[in-house]
């Protein structure tokens, strides 16, 4: 079976990514394959990795409260670039009001600080796999 591929991103000007570094290392020490862009990246140089890297999954770490501005960039993106099977997951401070709003642009994952590691790697194993098993 092919390891699923994830990109792991940190958007705009938020310069910690101590939570971002931690999720990639659990990720592939679960087996999985992952690119670390690195920060301050940009929606566009985030989907290019995706398209560049053949990913199953992007993984956002956004802290600064940007992520109403940048997610939905992203999923535009996305669909521009006919990259909507592409699992999209984000991890930060995400108020409550912005959940709904977050999901019916297509984030299918959203982890608060001290989500479980395990829980973030389960979600991702369960719903990246039909496009792996596909491939």
């Amino acid at each position: 079976m092919a390891k699923i591929r994830v990109v792991i991103a940190k958007p705009g000007l938020d310069g910690h990514d101590r939570g971002a570094r931690v999720i990639a290392r659990a990720l592939r020490d679960a087996g999985m394959e992952v690119i670390y862009t690195g920060l301050r990246q940009t929606p566009e140089q985030i989907v290019a990795a995706a398209l560049q890297e053949d990913a199953d999954v992007i993984g956002l770490s956004i802290l600064s409260g940007a992520h109403m501005h940048i997610c939905p960039r992203i999923m535009a993106l996305l669909q521009e670039k006919r990259l909507q099977d592409v699992l999209v997951v984000v991890g930060g401070i995400i108020p409550d009001v912005d959940v709904p709003k977050l999901r019916a642009i297509g984030v299918r994952g959203l982890f608060l600080p001290g989500t479980p590691m395990q829980e973030v790697v389960d979600f991702i194993r369960t719903n990246a796999r039909s496009r792996v098993e596909s491939l």
